[in-house]
């Protein structure tokens, strides 16, 4: 299969390694992907925050950029719940009715990773290797947005030496929702601290999500805080493999994060 990556602001300036990520697990299964150099910021910024007429130049190229393309996956549960949900209110809103049927179209085709990995690919076991205990936080967009579900625990529970452990109140939001952490910095800190709680209550070692904007905030917390807990995007630990060996079977184990 064909798959363009939709790479998002966050991964593209500040967490290349969950996209790469990305690409090395679909290419390891089978597949080709793709990446449309056109692309720029989806624009979910900017509608969040009150500038939809602004989003509208940004949501046009967006369509422009992957209406090539039958399938498109990115690395961010929040960025493909604004094209699935965002794009086309936006376009209409904006009296653009053509741009809105086609935003729609982009929008079908368009997947969370776990999404494309067990709804459209049906794989859930990935051939991966991370041996160690980890926990799973899923975050606000695509929980309550996309609605992926278990989706992402059943990848996880099928990676060798992975230990997956329940985190109390999963499914309370961390407290960054995007310039909500800076407008409301106070609320923000209060959320982080029970989040943080959680997490460290479980004596995981690694915290993982499928949105980077989730994992660089409760990352920050932790790492502050000197806990040695450290959070990995899980296309990291999905594409996470074991390799070596010689051919009596007893060669150099090598983890690759």
């Amino acid at each position: 299969m064909r798959i363009a990556l939709f790479v998002t602001c966050l991964a593209d300036t500040m967490f290349p390694e969950a996209a790469k990520a990305t690409v090395r697990l679909l290419e390891r299964l089978g597949h080709e992907v793709v990446f449309p150099a056109g692309q720029t910021c989806c624009g979910q910024m900017h509608i969040n925050t009150g500038y939809q007429a602004q989003a509208i130049p940004l949501v046009r190229r967006h369509v422009r950029t992957f209406e090539p393309y039958d399938v498109i996956v990115a690395p961010s549960g929040s960025c493909v719940g604004s094209v699935r949900h965002q794009h086309a209110l936006v376009a209409r809103r904006g009296g653009d009715e053509r741009l809105a049927s086609r935003a729609e179209s982009v929008a079908g085709r368009t997947y969370e990773l776990s999404e494309l990995l067990v709804d459209v690919l049906g794989i859930t076991d990935v051939a991966a290797y991370f041996p160690h205990r980890v926990t799973y936080h899923p975050t606000c967009h695509s929980l309550r947005s996309l609605r992926v579900g278990d989706r992402p625990l059943r990848l996880l529970r099928e990676v060798r030496g992975l230990e997956l452990v329940e985190l109390p109140a999963a499914e309370q939001c961390c407290g960054f929702g995007g310039t909500f952490a800076v407008k409301n910095a106070d609320t923000s800190i209060a959320m982080l601290a029970d989040k943080m709680r959680h997490v460290l209550s479980t004596g995981a070692d690694v915290c993982t999500a499928g949105d980077a904007s989730c994992l660089m905030h409760i990352g920050g917390g932790l790492s502050r805080l000197r806990t040695g807990v450290r959070t990995v995007h899980l296309a990291e630990i999905l594409a996470s493999t074991e390799q070596g060996g010689s051919p009596g079977g007893r060669g150099e184990l090598v983890v690759r994060t």
